[in-house]
């Protein structure tokens, strides 16, 4: 039985149309069956209807505080019998009580290799480091910020003359390719999570290492 899995986002959505277009293979172990925004006018809503998947809209302005907010999107997700839920590009600080009621079933995206730059404005961070490689981490989401066991990360070379939107570009492509294999090994049942790591059944890793710059 595919996964039943929803995608929560506040823009845009452009790792939630990845993860829908993964999902849309017949042998993928997930099914987006929610899309749920906190924001009215998330762009990735329109995009998620038209592909026939049901959408939501759990204001956060409308709540007084983040308890009763985080109550009602509970409530919708469990409603949906959702199994595992997506943040994609959700710009809001979930609460532990949220957290640890979904437990290694709550997975997140970040645009750098966690732990270096957690939080925001990444790219200008690494930029400002000179480090030569950066990328995109998937993770189990716990209570401090951008923190979890790790599943999936992409490494990015930073390429001279880099600037943040260029860097940005490169390192969002490689987006759409982690969080689909994330959610693949996840929903597939390949993970298992121990103290502070992810033991992946199966897995195989690319060998060697990588220079950046390559070489003389």
């Amino acid at each position: 039985m595919k996964k039943k899995t929803a995608v929560l986002i506040s823009g845009r959505g452009s790792n939630m149309r990845a993860l829908i277009e993964a999902a849309h293979a017949p042998d993928y172990p997930a099914e987006i069956v929610r899309v749920i925004s906190n924001r009215p006018d998330a762009g990735g809503l329109a995009y998620a209807a038209e592909g026939g998947i049901a959408t939501d809209i759990v204001d956060h302005k409308a709540f007084l505080g983040r308890d009763k907010f985080e109550a009602e999107l509970d409530r919708r997700l469990r409603a949906a019998e959702v199994e595992l839920i997506c943040l994609a590009g959700f710009m809001r600080l979930l609460t532990g009580r949220f957290v640890d009621a979904w437990t290694d079933r709550l997975i997140n995206i970040h645009p750098s290799l966690l732990p270096a730059f957690p939080g925001l404005d990444t790219h200008a961070r690494a930029l400002a480091a000179g480090v030569r490689f950066t990328g995109c981490t998937v993770h189990f989401v716990r209570t401090e910020m951008d923190a979890g066991p790790i599943i999936v990360q992409a490494a990015v070379p930073v390429l001279p003359g880099d600037d943040e939107d260029r860097l940005a570009a490169r390192v969002l492509e490689a987006e759409h390719s982690a969080y689909p294999l994330a959610l693949s090994l996840v929903a597939g049942g390949r993970t298992s999570v121990r103290g502070d790591s992810v033991v992946i059944d199966g897995m195989t890793a690319p060998a060697g290492f990588l220079l950046n710059p390559a070489g003389i």
